[in-house]
């Protein structure tokens, strides 16, 4: 594969409202980055990815944009911007932007001309449909954050907006090419003032099915159902994402694109990263997830039940992504974004907090692939713990609660359920130090409820940390064989995580242990440098001894 800028990066994605605040009014911004760009560098990333930072009315935390040429307020300046942009590629730094393309906010001028014109030009911009007929909505698909995908027009007319998210950001009509033209017009804004790359948000989207479609259901009930097949991966999709990439490209062709495409398989990767297609540099996908579903209670509600990781079916997704993408792209490689809890929680074992945070992060960050590490996830920080059911800001929580309720659950129980597993719990403020609000602000923040006692001061400090951890994994992570060795899973059992890095001179073994019980394993060849191990791990010729959840790293 042809080499470029992009292929030897440590992605760190910042979450800007929780990440720093400069002016202390409780909100991270964008000169509170800014000011972190040299704590970065000194962990070792290379690489800043940046949810979105527009204008927004902030339904959804800046996903529903109202103005894409614009910062919004609560986060800074266009001047705040360039700062920051000049610091970042001043310490030899890159910089990506989240770049919502499927929809827009309600309130962006031209849904408000969609409605106050049905005539006019911008009514093509979104997804109108005339009323079934018995007068309702046009058919029974399901939006992602609950109930129907259609929306009456609120103007007074007669037919209905599409919505894949919520309701107040309608999804944009992209057969429309003066939607396709303004995208990419908006894009190329944002690259001329020096943004290094986009991540493509919800991209898999752009195409939907024939709106007449109805999910079937044998007893004809029209409760909206979710299902991709009706918006997610149509054909039409990779001939707009081509012609989106290719005008950027076109003009900047070493711009990195890469992609949010949730629910794509293997071959689905592979179809969005083929060089030469215009697509995308690389994909990001739900699908590496493996979830132990066994201890799941049948009486209400899976939504939200905690579930440890099933280490067997995770192996099987990490060697069937790796085999698709050898010679074609290079996987994503994260355990957590701000669409899910954090790994600490999700999947770390608070027994051993330290450990399992260590080895978790071996067992993933040292194959083939680009890190993107979670701010804050290079402390070890745990979900935060709300008090009230609104803070989750999540209307399919409701039927949660209500489904566990019926079944006898209490409401602390539910509680704790919630903050365990929910997606908000993983968007707390940023923990620097050990001052009333941990450094993030002088005023409480924006999300607010317990935390642990994790704090980049004191771990800094301590050479035995998961921040230096961490540290020690991203420069490993840059060396070889990890830099540009292909990746080969090693047989062990279901308590083991065990792969191969072999870049044709070199070969390293990573043998990660995922369970609290000591553990032993045979390596393939006779390890001569431990590159990096955890606490009372060790090797002796072909034998790896392993404490609870330790790993080591062996080279031949």
């Amino acid at each position: 594969m042809q080499q470029h800028w992009y292929d030897q990066q440590m992605i760190y994605q910042i979450y800007p409202k929780s990440f720093n605040d400069s002016n202390h009014d409780g909100i991270g911004d964008i000169a509170g980055i800014t000011a972190k760009v040299p704590y970065l560098k000194q962990l070792g990333v290379t690489t800043l990815w940046l949810n979105p930072i527009y204008q927004s009315p902030q339904v959804d935390n800046g996903y529903d944009v109202s103005d894409y040429y614009q910062v919004d307020p609560s986060l800074g300046t266009m001047a705040d911007v360039e700062t920051l942009i000049k610091t970042v590629h001043d310490n030899g730094m890159y910089l990506i932007f989240d770049f919502v393309l499927n929809h827009t906010s309600d309130q962006h001028p031209w849904f408000q001309q969609a409605l106050a014109d049905p005539t006019g030009p911008y009514r093509d911009y979104y997804l109108w449909q005339n009323p079934a007929p018995d007068g309702g909505r046009p058919n029974n698909w399901g939006s992602f954050f609950g109930g129907s995908v259609w929306e009456k027009d609120p103007a007074g007319g007669d037919q209905y907006y599409f919505h894949l998210f919520d309701k107040r950001m309608p999804d944009l009509n992209w057969q429309n090419p003066a939607v396709q033209k303004a995208m990419q017009q908006v894009a190329l804004f944002w690259v001329e003032k020096g943004v290094d790359g986009l991540r493509l948000d919800a991209f898999i989207h752009l195409a939907k099915a024939d709106f007449r479609q109805t999910y079937p259901s044998a007893d004809g009930d029209q409760t909206p159902v979710i299902s991709d097949m009706f918006y997610a991966h149509l054909p039409l999709v990779h001939r707009y994402l081509h012609d989106f990439v290719a005008a950027i490209k076109a003009q900047h062709p070493d711009v990195y694109v890469v992609g949010e495409a949730s629910s794509a398989d293997p071959h689905l990767m592979v179809d969005y990263t083929t060089p030469g297609t215009d697509e995308c540099d690389q994909v990001i996908t739900f699908k590496t997830f493996a979830d132990d579903e066994s201890g799941d209670d049948p009486s209400f509600s899976n939504a939200f039940q905690p579930r440890p990781i099933d280490v067997t079916t995770y192996k099987q997704h990490t060697v069937g992504i790796q085999a698709a993408l050898a010679g074609t792209s290079l996987p994503t490689l994260y355990w957590n974004n701000h669409d899910m809890a954090r790994v600490a929680t999700r999947y770390g074992d608070p027994d051993y907090p330290l450990a399992s945070a260590k080895s978790l992060a071996t067992a993933l960050y040292l194959q083939r692939g680009t890190p993107i590490i979670y701010y804050g996830e290079e402390l070890g920080l745990t979900n935060i713990c709300y008090h009230e059911l609104a803070d989750f800001e999540d209307q399919t929580v409701a039927d949660f609660v209500a489904s566990a309720q019926r079944a006898g659950q209490s409401l602390p129980t539910i509680l704790g359920m919630l903050n365990r597993t929910h997606k908000m719990a993983g968007r707390g403020p940023m923990q620097w130090d050990t001052s009333k609000y941990h450094g993030f602000s002088d005023h409480l923040p924006w999300k607010h409820g317990d935390t642990d006692t994790m704090n980049a001061a004191e771990e800094m400090a301590d050479s035995a940390s998961v921040w230096n951890y961490y540290r020690q994994l991203l420069a490993l992570k840059r060396q070889a064989p990890f830099a540009t060795g292909q990746f080969v899973m090693l047989p062990s059992d279901q308590t083991l995580f065990t792969y191969l890095i072999d870049d044709g001179t070199q070969q390293a073994a990573i043998v990660c242990n995922l369970t609290p019980r000591s553990q032993t394993y045979t390596l393939p060849f006779a390890g001569k440098r431990v590159l990096l191990t955890q606490a009372g791990a060790q090797v002796d010729g072909l034998t790896v001894s392993l404490p609870a959840w330790s790993s080591l790293v062996v080279a031949n």
